[in-house]
């Protein structure tokens, strides 16, 4: 089986070219941006299967196929979630969120190797998919949010939210000057709202700002408890199946 990584980041590629061995799958040829694997596919025979990254330093890495014919199947990989589910609809063998773990690199190498026998091109229709995706460098977050004081309407940045929490069916945004203020909205209607590296949902009632962590410390049940700049009125506890991706989110 001839396989290709697609990815910017060398140490990254490096890594799950060691997992693949281990698979018992070698791979050769490993490209990092846009350019060098348009190069690459214009004087080259096409692989078997793709690992592709979907954000390169030089762009998204769907451009390398408005230049060429894409005739292998693709694996995703990619740190950001709502890529990822959307490119999966789009007739992708598979997606791995980084960091990508071992078992799901099998779980996704193994569907590959059932469908070979049937032969089954994969179809994708990259303008599509370009279009449902949104850049991370361009796409707008919120940068501040208006809360009712008495009868005035406040304006709160962004960059002074330490974290937003949930408590008593309402929900809340907490300030660096240790205020809390009622939002009308719920803390999963944030999801979309809220810059991904800078805030992160440690669990149910929280997002944290990355900025705001004071101190990071084990707690019981492989757990993290978090303190942060000003807020102190509950616990802040990493939820142990979110303790994996927040680690990789601080870095």
């Amino acid at each position: 089986m001839n396989v290709i990584i697609i990815e910017d980041e060398k140490p990254s590629a490096r890594r799950l070219q060691r997992m693949l061995q281990r698979l018992e799958i070698n791979t050769e040829v490993m490209l990092h941006s846009v350019e060098e694997s348009l190069e690459w596919f214009q004087n080259n025979e096409h692989p078997d299967l793709i690992f592709l990254d979907i954000q390169l330093s030089d762009g998204l890495s769907f451009e390398i196929f408005e230049h060429v014919e894409v005739k292998s199947a693709i694996i995703f990989t990619t740190a950001y979630d709502e890529y990822a589910l959307q490119a999966f609809k789009l007739n992708s063998i598979d997606y791995l969120l980084k960091p990508i773990d071992e078992d799901d690199l099998a779980k996704a190498v193994s569907k590959y190797q059932e469908r070979l026998p049937k032969e089954q091109s994969v179809t994708l229709d990259f303008n599509d998919i370009k279009k449902l995706l949104v850049n991370p460098i361009e796409r707008e977050y919120k940068k501040r949010f208006s809360v009712k004081v008495g009868q005035h309407l406040k304006l709160i940045n962004i960059d002074d939210i330490e974290c937003f929490f949930s408590e008593n069916k309402g929900t809340y945004l907490h300030t660096n000057e240790g205020r809390n203020y009622l939002l009308d909205t719920t803390l999963e209607q944030l999801e979309d709202e809220l810059e991904p590296h800078t805030f992160f949902r440690i669990n149910r009632k929280f997002f944290i700002n990355i900025n705001a962590i004071r101190d990071i410390i084990s707690y019981t049940n492989s757990r993290l408890q978090i303190k942060l700049n000003s807020y102190k009125e509950q616990d802040v506890i990493v939820a142990r199946e979110r303790v994996k991706d927040f680690k990789a989110w601080l870095e």
